[in-house]
């Protein structure tokens, strides 16, 4: 009996500290992607930002991590691809790098 009460306290305590970090990144991924978005909006003003994608996070190493973020803005009438790249630290949630980009 004991040995399944361990058990299950075990797989409990798994799960809650998956819940916990997707929690975490989720508020990283709203944070970076709103400075993205106004980032973007600063380098086209008074273009239309037609969609908005997150493509996802890389882990550079134990404290740093890189957000992906994916924009079509349309400047000229036309569709610019636009990835804005943040790297952060999850250790103390700072912003370390941010790059913009045109992609074809």
């Amino acid at each position: 009996m004991k040995k399944y009460v361990f058990a299950v306290m075990a797989i409990s305590l798994l799960l809650f500290s998956g819940l916990v970090q997707v929690q975490a990144e989720k508020m990283d991924y709203q944070k970076y992607g709103n400075i993205a978005i106004a980032v973007v909006k600063a380098d086209y003003p008074g273009e239309a930002v037609t969609e908005y994608e997150y493509i996802g996070r890389e882990k550079l190493n134990e404290t740093d991590v890189q957000d992906s973020f994916k924009f079509k803005v349309k400047e000229n009438d036309k569709l610019v691809n636009v990835v804005v790249k943040v790297k952060h630290s999850i250790q103390n949630n700072k912003l370390l790098n941010l790059t913009v980009e045109e992609v074809k």
